[in-house]
């Protein structure tokens, strides 16, 4: 796969480093196309490495082979799907990376969308340094590669965080506003013509959100 993106596209990966050798830690990611999930997974490998995605990928053969040879955790869309939770705390308890996509679904725009409430919530009951990682550029990647141009593509990786939850059990405006300063801080890493409804995050302060040192 990354390969292949290399011929296809030309990279821009920058904070790589970032990242420790071994988990636990959640990878807060935007969500534009189908691709970014392989493409963050052969990026981060060595690591051990697992990530949610929709319980329809599993309906087709060859999709449902991919997701079940990267051991991916599906979840129902639309709803609590408390086995995909149970199945994410338990990936970080086994100390891996946990890829996860707060909006939900796909931007048909490419500009980040608004967040669920589902990263804040796995952050709170496990506070495992997470990583925002932000990509923009593969949703060019099919109309170019039909004019058999490369395309330009970033991925960045940002500066870890922690959650400091008010308390064990935060209310529903509280976990939201977790979810949200979680999103801002993803959307520090993309243009500001992508960030959507989190613009102006340079300007945001952060009441739950702890930095840690690089």
């Amino acid at each position: 796969v990354l390969a292949a993106l290399r011929v296809a596209c030309r990279l821009d990966v920058r904070g790589l480093e970032r990242l420790p050798e071994s988990g636990p830690a959640m990878l807060l990611c935007n969500h534009t196309t189908n691709i970014e999930g392989p493409a963050y997974y052969v990026l981060v490998q060595p690591r051990p490495t697992t990530a949610l995605a929709k319980q329809e990928l599993w309906d087709n053969p060859m999709t449902r082979f991919l997701m079940n040879l990267w051991h991916t955790i599906p979840v129902r869309r639309g709803e609590v799907d408390t086995a995909a939770l149970r199945g994410c705390l338990r990936a970080l308890d086994r100390g891996l990376f946990l890829g996860i996509a707060p909006e939900g679904t796909r931007s048909p725009t490419g500009a980040l969308q608004p967040t669920h409430d589902g990263a804040a919530m796995l952050a709170v009951r496990r506070p495992v340094p997470v990583y925002p990682v932000a990509h923009w550029g593969l949703r060019d990647l099919g109309p170019n590669l039909r004019r058999l141009r490369r395309t330009p593509v970033s991925i960045h990786v940002g500066r870890p965080f922690r959650v400091v939850a008010p308390s064990r059990r935060p209310t529903s405006a509280e976990l939201h506003q977790i979810a949200t300063e979680m999103m801002y801080r993803l959307a520090l890493l993309l243009p500001p013509e992508l960030r959507g409804p989190y613009s102006g995050a340079e300007s945001v302060r952060t009441n739950y959100l702890e930095l840690l040192d690089e």
